[in-house]
C-alpha cells in the first residue's frame, strides 16, 4: 500500500499535474493513487522527489 493519495491531497496536487511530471498517463497515477497498482521503486523515487517528500512518506507500514 502506497499512501500517493494522502501526500497529493495534502499538498493541494492533482494526480493530471504528477501524471505530467512524471511523464506517465492519468491512467498509470490513478491506478497508483488507488492502490489498484503499486509503482516501480524508481518510480516511487522519482514520485517523492517531485513531490519534495521522503520516499518513506510514500510507503504506509502493515504495521499501522
Amino acid at each position: 500500500m502506497n499512501r500517493i493519495k494522502e501526500v497529493l491531497a495534502d499538498k493541494g496536487i492533482k494526480q493530471t499535474w504528477l501524471a505530467e511530471k512524471l511523464g506517465k498517463s492519468y491512467n498509470m497515477v490513478n491506478s497508483y493513487v488507488q492502490n489498484r497498482q503499486q509503482p516501480r521503486l524508481e518510480v516511487l523515487f522519482e514520485i517523492a522527489k517531485i513531490l519534495d517528500v521522503d520516499p518513506k512518506e510514500l510507503i504506509q507500514s502493515e504495521h499501522e
